[in-house]
């Protein structure tokens, strides 16, 4: 299915060449012919218009070279290969888009805030970035630019509301300092082969007393992950859950992409548990941060989080492939796609297209998957009205440090390649969906029961749940690398749960306590609270009406609970 939307690629980049210098309708009239074609929210007419409005807008910055960067993930390059020079050949700016691991994205984000230097024109960096773009205000706020300086660069047709991650990329002060370009989910993925066996269903039934379903808590979890571990299906030794282990930067972003809000961790609410989040970092009403660690009414190490990392070490050790416990991210990814791994908590769904690949051990003759996309299990210390998962939002963001005229070539790229007109088809390539209207279009209606629940999720009302690191964290660079040195340190054997959380929250405080003395964030950056013990903050936020920091629940083996996946996704449809 996939290829298909591709096959135009390489005829646009012969047809434009690599200079091309005419722009203007015509060009645009080839792209809508060879790429678009009817997989657009808009008519042609309307396809029409807005690219009109696009070369009319444009004109006065003809001939600049622009440069843009974002990470590496199928939508980018699908933008860096066919959208820019698209863009280009339409409107006459060159966009050079640069495509770079995400870890190199957010260092060169981070040397053009600190040096002033203009290294690109836009970035699209993490909408976890929000809290640190607010308080450093070195980011445009994008409701001001669209007001003042960008209102002559601004798609009348933008549609903000269509959006579904604008909530994501709003600070505390009300305004948009990013907008979403792609997005995309943590959610459980499940083998529904194999969880509708009659044998398999008989056998869990027999052993454990309740149906094998979809578990909505982690006791369930564990149960079916004990279950198929060590099982023989078409004669293969299989393994009932699949994670990573390896001390390397990508385990932190296993850990700070809201493991420890499915636990339970941080208080109620959405997007994020307020006044403590998911990462266990609380604000005052002034949405200063007062602390990570429990001693300061913070949830870092407190019972709900300790126990996030100890579910996650038991889990490693017992139910995956040995070999996960030395895998980083970018080797676990693919296992269970390999068709010898019975569940996974916490696949992201930007994976999706290479989970549905002809051929593969997961996927059926007539190209539809073997396995789903479900919610994930919540840990004993979730109540409702918390987040349950992690949402990635690659967003745009303009710098201060960059001039006017650059910022506003870079803003029309950005809107151009999250256009209505271009939605749709990108949507298809890359499958990390940001707009309503595109979620909603005939085209996913049709395709849906080959991307394994991906639409049926997107289209629920439980997506609500997924978000993005928030605004509390107020530095989002220095402290998400703190967290796989960490929690390495537990996964190594080196230091205990309890251990490794007590670090890391008092080496958060660290940078916390930086800020404030250096004052760089002015009236909203940190103020540290004073220290006291756990009972005393648990009766602080009761009182209060909060959650965080929680008291330890004695048996954190609860009721283990299953739901039926063809009912939940009725239920959605009701």
């Amino acid at each position: 299915m996939r290829r298909q939307f591709l096959t135009s690629t390489t005829a646009l980049v012969l047809l434009w060449g690599a200079g091309q210098a005419y722009a203007g309708m015509d060009e645009a009239k080839t792209f809508l012919d060879t790429e678009i074609k009817d997989l657009s929210t808009l008519d042609r007419g309307a396809q029409e218009a807005e690219m009109q409005w696009f070369i009319d807008a444009a004109k006065p910055f003809a001939g600049m070279d622009i440069k843009v960067v974002s990470e590496t993930i199928d939508t980018h390059s699908y933008e860096s290969k066919v959208l820019a020079p698209a863009f280009t050949a339409i409107t006459g700016i060159k966009i050079t888009h640069d495509l770079i691991g995400e870890g190199d994205v957010v260092e060169k984000l981070q040397t053009q805030m600190q040096s002033g230097e203009n290294i690109y024109d836009a970035y699209v960096n993490d909408s976890d970035l929000i809290g640190t773009h607010w308080r450093y205000q070195q980011a445009r706020s994008l409701t001001k630019w669209m007001a003042n300086e960008g209102k002559d660069v601004t798609n009348p047709n933008l549609d903000l509301a269509d959006f579904i991650g604008t909530k994501f990329t709003t600070a505390p002060d009300g305004d948009l300092y990013q907008l979403p370009d792609q997005q995309f989910a943590n959610l459980y993925w499940f083998r529904y082969d194999w969880f509708n066996d009659e044998k398999n269903k008989a056998d869990f039934k027999a052993k454990y007393g309740y149906d094998l379903g979809v578990p909505v808590n982690w006791s369930a979890y564990e149960d079916i992950a004990e279950f198929f571990t060590g099982r023989e299906i078409d004669g293969k030794k299989v393994y009932g859950h699949m994670d990573y282990g390896k001390k390397d930067p990508s385990l932190g972003w296993r850990f700070t992409d809201a493991w420890l809000s499915m636990a339970g961790n941080g208080d109620k609410g959405l997007p994020n548990g307020l006044p403590v989040d998911e990462w266990g970092i609380k604000v005052n009403e002034k949405s200063q941060p007062v602390g990570s660690c429990v001693a300061r009414g913070g949830d870092t190490n407190g019972p709900a989080s300790v126990y996030s990392i100890q579910k996650y070490l038991d889990w490693l050790k017992a139910y995956a492939p040995p070999e996960a416990q030395g895998m980083t991210f970018g080797e676990s990814g693919p296992v269970p796609s390999q068709g010898t791994v019975a569940q996974q908590m916490f696949t992201y769904t930007a994976f999706t297209a290479s989970f549905v690949k002809e051929g593969l051990p997961v996927v059926n003759a007539d190209g539809t998957p073997k396995w789903r996309f479900a919610p994930s299990p919540h840990g004993v210390y979730w109540k409702d009205g918390m987040k349950l998962g992690y949402q990635d939002v690659g967003s745009w963001t303009l710098l201060k440090s960059t001039p006017d005229d650059r910022a506003k070539a870079a803003w029309l790229y950005a809107q151009f390649v999250v256009s209505k007109t271009v939605d749709v088809k990108k949507s298809h390539v890359g499958l990390t969906l940001i707009r309503e209207s595109t979620i909603q279009d005939k085209s996913f209606t049709e395709r849906a029961p080959k991307l394994g629940g991906l639409i049926e999720f997107y289209r629920s009302p439980a997506r609500v749940q997924w978000s993005p690191t928030g605004t509390n964290v107020p530095d989002y660079p220095k402290l998400a690398q703190l967290w796989w040195q960490a929690i390495g340190d537990a996964s190594s054997g080196a230091k205990t749960a309890q251990e490794a959380m007590d670090s890391l929250c008092a080496e958060q405080e660290k940078v916390m306590e930086r800020l404030e003395k250096a004052g760089i964030q002015g009236d909203i950056g940190p103020k540290m609270a004073e220290e006291h013990d756990l009972a005393y903050w648990n009766a602080d936020a009761v009182k209060k009406g909060n959650l965080a920091p929680q008291l330890k629940i004695e048996n954190e083996k609860e009721k283990p609970i299953t739901i039926n996946y063809d009912e939940l996704v009725k239920s959605w449809q009701k």
